[in-house]
């Protein structure tokens, strides 16, 4: 039988290093606070979610550190990481809003011409040409936005090699397309 910690309890267990299964409680404990706290603030599922594992990290980082003065106050420190780090993601916005307003125009520059009409049932059929392999990287690449890494671990080859094959199954879109090659 397991004895349920408090939470000064948890932190000096978390701060002593040695620990994993405090650790393991912690996230039990915060996670659905810091979650609810973020589809209250954020109202999206994703930012929230993300913004649990963020602050949870902190949090972690921080008991390792021995940072926190008044262990028992644990769910104060938290939900005020919480805010803290909400708060920095609005700066964050709030600043590209502001670049994009001051140099927007510039980054876009003269107006393009249009890109010609792109016949999807061709793209279809000339991805489904490609090697399995050659298909499967570029799906992951342009569809599932995976890194080269991610990639590379799923098919077990090196970054490298992916590249190559995303370099060469590019260049047979291309030319199956009619593109310049």
């Amino acid at each position: 039988m397991q004895i349920e910690l408090n939470d000064a309890e948890l932190v000096r267990e978390i701060s002593s290093g040695s620990n994993r299964e405090a650790e393991a409680e912690l996230f039990r404990r915060m996670a659905p606070r810091i979650r609810l706290y973020g589809l209250r603030h954020l109202r999206d599922t994703h930012a929230s979610e993300d913004l649990t594992q963020q602050v949870l990290i902190t949090t972690l980082e921080a008991l390792r550190a021995g940072r926190l003065r008044e262990p028992e106050k644990l769910a104060s420190f938290v939900m005020g990481t919480c805010r803290m780090t909400v708060l920095d993601l609005r700066r964050g916005v709030q600043r590209k809003e502001r670049l994009l307003v001051q140099f927007g125009a510039d980054l876009l520059g003269p107006v393009q011409p249009s890109m010609p009409h792109l016949d999807h049932d061709q793209l279809t059929r000339c991805v489904q040409n490609l090697k399995e392999r050659e298909r499967t990287v570029v799906v992951m690449t342009f569809y599932d936005e995976q890194t080269s890494a991610d990639v590379a671990g799923f098919l077990g080859v090196s970054e490298a090699n992916v590249r190559v094959i995303r370099h060469r199954a590019i260049h047979q879109l291309r030319k199956c397309m009619g593109g310049a090659a």
